[in-house]
């Protein structure tokens, strides 16, 4: 067996925070009767049989929403670690909690008094856990996602950036500010992000003030060969400065991009090569102090809007100038978020980490406390009302990444039966990757003249993995699916499905475990659209 190498290794570690994007399933006609494993029939018997599920344990649960009979179950009371599926524990109590139509409002206040044109004072926005701040809000209203996120750029390949201007809604805030009338500010620009405090557990770790997901992109494009590459980044916010040594090597080559930042983030460098023939490729750098990042952002975005800041745009955020209360003080301009629902669909269609993880502390202040854990007893609170026993799970973040996390098929299968029984179900179910069509199951079809379940399996993916040092491969701690499959004639199947502890050999291995779950989805799709027509 060769050697896992030193990226192989990086890649590995960074699964625990990342996906893994399934690229293909072979093609498959409808499972024949009979085999082991519960009746699944023969084509996923076979693919649960593989040598690297040896010492793995499936579990599965498939229950036909409308009468509640059991189709599939295979431990459905037993533990898994279930990967990103547990954002649909999160994501469910946030939204349920703030509504599906709940708009985050977040306003500037002035601090001082106005003479003319003038303010003398300061000016405060009062960061409300906006998850995109206008950075991906498309003209309709909806937000913007691609397959694979940028926030996965530096884990997973392919990563692409959406259409809009990451500093949209700061400018758009700029722009009322100045329609109030202020020219001129003879103070400062504060972030007060004093909304709530994060806590070591969520990683990665929410801020009231999010700009661009608190990370730079860094986009590389290829040139002639030999020659430096192409660079571009954004949001370009003083003093963010990123310098680059990547050089474009003959087609065919390697295309290997690292970055680089300096202790406060603020110095990035990437370094490198990439292919002639390689598409542009993404990298990202983290934003260090998601509030001095914002007030310099603010101060430029008021610049370009014509509004002059005394305050020198590049430092600390003052958060000493501001008042224990904004009683009195006029409000200049809010910036008005798209609903949550939209928020909802980005972060399962995508498995967005920083999102899900905000969801706690968005729980936490509906509950009037400012600190993130106190969201976990609201979630408690939604489960129980929902009629769902919460011992089923086990969770100390909200996007299915600590060690502790662990959820039981019948969980996940009762809380998807939830939502049907809601106004909010169809949104729910859409705001789901759609096999073959959409979010992180976009890719499952490409290449195959036939695919199982295309368009007709909604359904959350989660992947947990790591390096083997004792046998020199990949552990696969976990790979979950789990949503809605659709039965025919208007009928629906929730189902939940896991594999925990397999191995593979290689990252190509670890999709190909990606692929045999999406492909049994398919099958079970298959499988219960042909009852219904039997």
């Amino acid at each position: 067996m060769r050697p896992i190498d030193r990226p192989l290794r990086t890649w590995a570690a960074a699964l625990t925070t990342a996906v893994v994007t399934f690229v293909a399933v072979a093609a498959a006609g409808p499972a024949a009767a009979g085999g082991p494993h519960d009746d699944l029939g023969a084509e996923i018997a076979a693919i649960m049989a593989k040598p690297v599920y040896q010492h793995a344990q499936w579990g599965l649960l498939e229950v036909d929403d409308s009468t509640g009979r059991v189709v599939h179950s295979l431990y459905p009371d037993q533990f898994f670690i279930p990967g990103s599926t547990a954002k649909l524990i999160s994501v469910s109590g946030t939204w349920h909690t703030l509504g599906g139509d709940h708009r985050f409002t977040t306003p500037v206040q002035a601090l001082g008094q106005r003479s003319g044109t003038t303010l003398d004072g300061s000016l405060a926005l009062v960061a409300q856990g906006d998850l995109t701040m206008g950075g991906r809000t498309a003209p309709d209203g909806s937000v913007s996602y691609t397959p694979i996120d940028h926030t996965y750029a530096n884990d997973v390949p392919g990563a692409t950036l959406t259409p809009e201007d990451p500093l949209a809604g700061l400018n758009e805030i700029a722009g009322q500010v100045r329609g109030s009338g202020i020219t001129r500010v003879n103070g400062d620009v504060v972030i007060d992000n004093r909304l709530f405090t994060s806590f070591p557990e969520l990683d990665p770790s929410p801020d009231p003030i999010i700009v661009n997901d608190n990370v730079i992109d860094l986009l590389t494009t290829a040139t002639a060969p030999g020659q430096p590459a192409q660079l571009s980044w954004r949001p370009q916010v003083a003093p963010y400065q990123v310098e680059s040594t990547v050089r474009t090597v003959a087609a065919g080559g390697t295309t290997d991009i690292a970055v680089s930042a300096s202790p406060d983030g603020t110095r990035i460098t990437l370094s490198g090569t990439i292919a002639a023939d390689a598409p542009p490729t993404l990298r990202i750098s983290g934003v260090q102090d998601p509030a001095a990042f914002g007030r310099t952002a603010l101060i430029e975005a008021l610049a370009r809007a014509g509004v002059t800041v005394t305050a020198p745009p590049v430092g600390p955020n003052p958060s000493g100038l501001l008042p224990a209360s904004y009683d009195g003080t006029p409000r200049v301009a809010a910036y008005v978020s798209p609903v949550y629902a939209e928020y909802a669909k980005l972060i399962l269609k995508v498995s967005h980490n920083l999102g899900a993880n905000l969801g706690i502390c968005l729980m936490a202040v509906a509950a009037g406390s400012s600190q993130c854990a106190d969201g976990f007893p609201v979630l408690t609170g939604f489960l129980r009302q929902a009629g769902i026993d919460p011992t089923q799970a086990q969770l100390l973040d909200g996007r299915g990444g600590n060690p502790v996390d662990r959820v039981t098929p019948r969980i996940e299968s009762e809380l998807l039966h939830y939502w049907q029984g809601t106004p909010e179900a169809t949104r729910f179910r859409l705001a789901l990757p759609i096999l073959g069509v959409d979010g992180l199951l976009a890719f499952v079809c490409e290449g195959c003249p036939s695919c199982p379940g295309k368009g007709k399996v909604w359904a959350k993916t989660g992947t947990v993995a790591g390096f083997d040092a004792l046998n020199d491969r990949l552990a696969v701690g976990a790979d979950t699916i789990s949503g809605y499959l659709d039965a025919g004639h208007g009928r629906l199947h929730t189902f939940f499905l896991a594999v925990n502890g397999a191995y593979s050999e290689d990252i190509d291995g670890v999709i190909d475990i990606g692929n045999d779950l999406a492909r049994i989805a398919g099958l079970l799709q298959e499988q219960a659209e042909a009852r219904q027509g039997a």
